[in-house]
Formats: C-alpha cells, structure tokens, sequence
C-alpha cells in the first residue's frame, strides 16, 4: 500500500471512531429529556385528578394574555372535550396532557402542532381570527384506534 493511502485510512478510519464516539456519547448523557426551562411536567398517573384535566374544556383566563385557557386531554383514542365552541377573534392558550403513549395534537387549517408527552402538559398560543369549524387530529401514531382519534374546535361569531 502507498504511504499516502496509508495516511488516508488512518484519517478516516481515525474520524470515524471520533464521529461514532461522540454519537454514542451523546446518546446516553443526561438521558433524552427537553430542555427543563419552560417545561410544565405533570404526574400521568394523576393528570384527572389534576384540576386542569380533570373537568378539561374552555375557560376564561384569569391571565391578562389570554382570552381563554383551553385545556384537553389525549388518551386512548380520543381526546376530551370532543368539541368545543371558541368566540371569533379569541387568544386562546391551548394546555394539552395525557396519561398514556404520545400523541400528537394538530389543529387542521390553523399553525397548531404540538405533541402531548406523558409526564408533560404541552402549551401553544393561538388566535382564533376565523369563523368555521377546525378538525383536531392525531399526528403521531398511538395505536390500532388512532385513525379515529378526533375532536373539532368551532370558531363562532360573537353574538352581544
């Protein structure tokens, strides 16, 4: 073999031990966790009897941001409440938690997608500036009974 295939093996042969090195490294320190900062955990053994998920649905928002606090549950192929009616114009924080596998929770039409971990209430914020109704779908695969589990979010027109 010529010298410089020599160097050239050792190279790569050296870069791939680093890469694979790291790789393995990386995958076993501190675990597969989200960054802690910002993160809401919850019990899943507990998330009914969790004020929030226990009766889940529309509230007023005691918080100056939002207009509303909707709260779901995902669990075995279904989410709770399976339809809930939001005003026209409404900022509305979404707080969604379940007990078991994840699930994934995806408004049609709309920029929500979040996934539901078990163990963590996923939060996102949206403006509902748009009268209809919104399917709400599982994107991630849970099970057998996943292609049902559906819920739908209608937007209507605030009548004073």
């Amino acid at each position: 073999m010529h010298k410089y295939e020599k160097i050239w093996m050792t190279l790569g042969s050296a870069s791939l031990a680093i890469f694979l090195a790291i790789l393995g490294i990386s995958s076993v320190h501190a675990g597969h966790t989200p960054a802690a900062s910002g993160i809401e955990t919850i019990n899943p053994d507990f998330v009914e009897s969790d004020s929030r998920f226990g009766n889940p649905g529309l509230y007023e928002s005691d918080s100056g941001d939002y207009d509303y606090d909707l709260y779901f549950t995902a669990s075995a192929f279904m989410y709770e409440p399976r339809e809930v009616e939001i005003p026209k114009g409404s900022r509305v924080r979404i707080q969604a938690a379940t007990k078991d596998v994840i699930h994934g929770f995806s408004v049609a039409g709309t920029n929500v997608n979040m996934m539901v971990e078990p163990g963590l209430v996923s939060t996102y914020t949206a403006n509902f500036n748009k009268t209809g109704e919104f399917l709400i779908i599982c994107n991630e695969y849970c099970g057998v009974g996943h292609a049902d589990m559906i819920s739908m979010i209608k937007v209507v027109d605030v009548v004073e």
